[in-house]
């Protein structure tokens, strides 16, 4: 069995609109921006990251927001909510926080006894608080979100799936055990991970497949500790049957991707060498970086890219 995985690393989603999606996840949210870069495959849109003050492995939620890109249509085959970890009692504070900012869909839950808050991003995107009592990682506080409330984190994602059998199977072989049902959700999580260790299976075999645009996410990454762990992860994987690509550079990590049985695209991205290898830590996020391929571009890009104001 692969024991190499630590829990949720990124998860990547598509937006319609630049500005609009940064000032959510900083102004609303209030997470840092911890990198602003473009798509390695489409450098005339960005690729926008949103995490901790480090951009620590399991705080990272990511953006390609494409220009007027058409609203995604929820189904199967995706990660439909995105899970964040609030302290204890905090969820008073967003409800709050979230009528202030306008934030739609806002509702509370409770699933596997922790209280949550689903909410909707600007393009409907599946977003929710859930309140955890062990979590101590620090977070970013800032634009009027202090340290008792401010998020920690994620805390898991739930993936909307026809069924749930080869999923549950494949998730068993990266290491994670079945930690309960509660009517068609199965729980999943890995011991001794980053505190986003949780993936929830959401069994819905009469949903159609999703279709991706605006608010879907894209992909969802899983997180080792270096290009040796993602070696030997790839190794196993592959002895499953799974079909994986090579190792891709992605300047703050390196990437290996398959599509799993349920439909969901997987990556396995290595923490290092992390967001401060091409910026100061003070200065996270701030200036427009580029992949080497795309430097001769610049001057382009910095010219078409929409304006990001803070």
């Amino acid at each position: 069995m692969i024991d190499q995985i630590k829990g949720l690393h990124h998860v990547t989603a598509m937006a319609r609109d630049a500005q609009t999606n940064n000032r959510f996840y900083t102004h609303t949210l209030g997470l840092r921006r911890v990198k602003k870069t473009v798509n390695f495959d489409a450098p005339d849109v960005y690729h926008l990251y949103y995490a901790d003050g480090a951009g620590t492995p399991g705080t990272v939620m990511t953006y390609f927001p494409f220009p007027n890109a058409a609203r995604g249509r929820p189904g199967t085959g995706e990660v439909g909510t995105t899970v964040f970890s609030v302290p204890e009692g905090s969820l008073g504070f967003w409800e709050k926080r979230f009528a202030e900012h306008d934030v739609t869909g806002v509702a509370r839950y409770d699933r596997f006894g922790e209280s949550g808050l689903r909410f909707e991003g600007p393009d409907g995107d599946g977003l929710a608080l859930v309140e955890t009592v062990d979590d101590a990682r620090a977070p970013w506080t800032g634009n009027g979100v202090d340290a008792d409330h401010a998020i920690r984190g994620f805390r898991s994602v739930a993936m909307r799936l026809q069924d749930t059998e080869r999923q549950a199977e494949l998730l068993a072989a990266m290491g994670y055990t079945e930690h309960g049902k509660e009517g068609a959700v199965r729980r999943f999580r890995i011991h001794g991970g980053n505190d986003a260790n949780i993936v929830d299976l959401e069994a819905h075999p009469m949903m159609t497949h999703a279709q991706q645009g605006a608010g879907s996410v894209h992909h969802v990454a899983f997180a080792v500790e270096d290009r040796a762990a993602q070696l030997a992860v790839r190794k196993a994987l592959l002895e499953t049957g799974q079909q994986i690509t090579p190792v891709i550079d992605r300047d703050y990590f390196w990437a290996i991707y398959f599509r799993t049985p349920g439909g969901v695209l997987f990556e396995i991205a290595t923490n290092e060498p992390g967001f401060a290898r091409d910026e100061d830590a003070a200065h996270l996020g701030e200036a427009l970086k580029l992949p080497s391929q795309h430097e001769h571009l610049r001057s382009y890009l910095e010219q078409n890219l929409q304006p990001i104001t803070d």
